[in-house]
């Protein structure tokens, strides 16, 4: 079946979403496996040991060949180290976007009428550029590049959301970002204002928050562990507390549990405790939307939500601060991780089929029959007042054809390293 895809490459995961051709119209979009048991896979590239460039956490790495984060680096003029070797950050992004590519045309069975990959809202055109012309040399020419918070704008008014104009707050594990975006007359989304972002600040904040309270708590004992024991049961204390935060976003207590040299240790943790922990980070992030709201000129009753997404978005405590701090109706997914990716394959559907303009109504047809009273009109259209006084800006070109070409990718290494991708995750 024909399909279109999405790609959202998060600051600590990478999330696809397809929607399919059903006649004349698309399918809700959908995510796809990226991994065996999740539609996510991690950020992470590294080099196995028979040199080829893998997807996902290593199982054992002395750190030097692995990358993560490595989207925020881009535009950065010193390149990326891996394995010992100089490799442009923008190259990293292109592979691991190919290697998503790659995996969705295996199950699908062909490839993508369309692909649109997200990208940060800030970012200007030189960044947008080194992105694409490595996207290019990879044999990904026909890309759309959208901004992030303009995917989530996208998503959720498949969702139902009619709005015109919303502010969109998006937290990622290592990153946040703050933008408008409004309805164009096409029925599309675009940006407008100047985006924010909080860099590095994120939902792995709030896993070191809490397990600097677990440490805390466990001081004594781990003071009496010797230093080995002490490090083996702390390896896991990040994953554990990324766990317990998301346990949290549903229940009101959970325990941090960690296997230590002298028995397992349980530490309950209400949510109470969690939101005192992480509330001064949330509510930076919180002031920057309210900044980025008045600094286009508006007020936050001008909008008509505020539209959430990222992993972390989920958490009560940000919906009750944004909230309070914007009277409007605030707006987050089920899946918030799976947003921006959802809102790619929603923007994609468009490059196949855009959307045409909705019609300006010209001026009533004149009357010539004789006898017809009432009070004379003007010769010119009433022009329509824009929504929360917000001006719209002249209808935008259309998003240019995508012409696919069969992804018949080279086995040989796309990579300055000169090394081949492994396929596996």
């Amino acid at each position: 079946m024909r399909y279109v895809l999405g790609i959202d490459i998060g600051s600590t995961n990478t999330a696809a979403a397809v929607a399919r051709r059903n006649g004349a119209t698309w399918t809700r979009p959908e995510p796809v496996g990226l991994s065996a048991d999740s539609p996510l896979v991690p950020s992470v590239l590294y080099l196995s040991e028979d040199g080829s460039l893998r997807v996902g956490e290593p199982p054992t790495d002395d750190g030097s060949r692995t990358t993560r984060d490595f989207v925020r680096r881009i535009g950065d003029d010193v390149p990326l180290l891996l394995g010992g070797e100089a490799c442009a950050p923008q190259t990293l992004a292109a592979e691991l976007a190919g290697w998503v590519v790659d995996r969705v045309h295996a199950l699908e069975g062909a490839p993508a009428e369309a692909i649109v990959l997200s990208h940060p809202a800030a970012w200007r055109p030189y960044r947008r550029d080194l992105l694409r012309r490595a996207l290019t040399d990879l044999g990904l020419r026909h890309v759309t590049l959208l901004p992030r918070t303009v995917t989530v704008a996208e998503s959720h008014a498949a969702r139902g959301f009619a709005g015109t104009t919303a502010a969109v707050y998006a937290l990622g594990g290592n990153s946040f970002e703050a933008a408008l975006v409004r309805r164009t007359p096409r029925g599309t989304y675009e940006g407008f204002g100047t985006p924010q972002g909080l860099d590095p600040i994120g939902g792995a904040d709030f896993d070191e928050a809490l397990a600097t309270h677990v440490r805390t708590v466990l001081a004594r004992e781990l003071a009496a562990t010797a230093r080995r024991g002490t490090q083996a049961a702390l390896r896991g204390l990040r994953a554990e507390c990324d766990r317990v935060k998301r346990e949290l976003t549903v229940d009101l207590t959970a325990d941090v549990v960690l296997s230590l040299p002298g028995g397992p240790a349980r530490i309950p943790v209400t949510r109470a405790q969690f939101e005192d922990m992480i509330r001064p980070t949330v509510q930076a992030t919180v002031d920057l939307l309210l900044r980025t709201v008045h600094g286009a000129g508006l007020t936050p009753t001008q909008l008509d939500a505020v539209l959430l997404a990222g992993g972390s978005a989920r958490i009560p405590l940000v919906t009750e601060l944004v909230g309070a701090a914007l009277p409007v109706p605030v707006e987050v997914q089920p899946d918030s991780q799976l947003t921006a990716a959802t809102g790619a394959a929603m923007a994609a559907c468009q490059v196949v089929s855009p959307r045409r303009p909705a019609p300006v109504p010209g001026p009533a047809p004149v009357r010539e029959q004789a006898g017809v009273t009432g009070p004379p009109r003007s010769s010119l259209p009433v022009p329509r007042r824009p929504h929360h006084d917000v001006p719209v800006p002249a209808d935008p070109p259309p998003r240019p054809p995508v012409r696919i070409l069969p992804l018949d990718l080279p086995k040989a290494s796309r990579l300055a390293l000169t090394r081949s991708r492994g396929r596996e995750g």
